[in-house]
């Protein structure tokens, strides 16, 4: 089953899909500040393996236009937060365990959002992302376990990590990926071993 989701905020809707298969295993939500071509098959690839997945845009339209939109680390961390609330409140979702994925520029905002929802959010993934720009506190209170992919050639984003690495209080793994490798079958093995029904 296929679901279109819209939140509102007072900047604008937030659209998004939601993918429910039959009895999923749990619920992934991809984190991104705005659409990517490539969503849909990462959806797919989750979907195909038994989980629901939801993907939203994190920003409006309008937003998107200013150039540091995709840095502004408190307002998507804030949108984050309130698609967390419409999960816990919605009926196909609410009781599905859930994982963050996220990509890049909403990493640091997932961490945040796993360390205030302790009890909602199971695990995290991130794709690459500057997760020292989350904040001592929220690497500090964060319990859910992270994995932490590099591409082969990102020099930026193991930097951050090992400049926020000593304050994160939870389980933790780091993994480069081979010039070839796709992140979503480490993604999906570390979801198999942290999602719990």
């Amino acid at each position: 089953m296929i679901r279109h989701i819209a939140l509102q905020t007072q900047h604008g809707s937030l659209h998004g899909r939601l993918g429910l298969p039959e009895h999923p295993r749990g619920l992934i939500l991809i984190v991104r500040a705005h659409r990517l071509d490539e969503d849909h098959l990462t959806a797919a690839e989750f979907e195909a393996r038994g989980y629901a997945t939801l993907s939203i845009d994190l920003l409006t339209t309008q937003e998107l236009q200013f150039v540091d939109a995709t840095q502004n680390v408190p307002r998507l961390a804030q949108r984050l937060l309130d698609v967390l609330d419409l999960i816990r409140n919605d009926g196909d979702m609410q009781t599905l365990p859930l994982g963050l994925f996220a990509n890049g520029d909403t990493a640091p905002a997932a961490i945040r959002c796993a360390a205030q929802r302790d009890i909602q959010v199971k695990a995290l993934a991130c794709h690459g992302g500057l997760i020292d720009r989350s904040g001592v506190q929220s690497l500090e209170l964060m319990v859910a376990p992270l994995l932490m992919l590099f591409d082969h050639d990102d020099e930026l984003a193991p930097a951050a990590f090992q400049r926020a690495a000593r304050h994160l209080g939870g389980p933790h793994e780091t993994r480069r990926l081979a010039p070839l490798d796709k992140p979503l079958p480490a993604v999906a093995s570390w979801f198999a071993r942290h999602l719990r029904a």
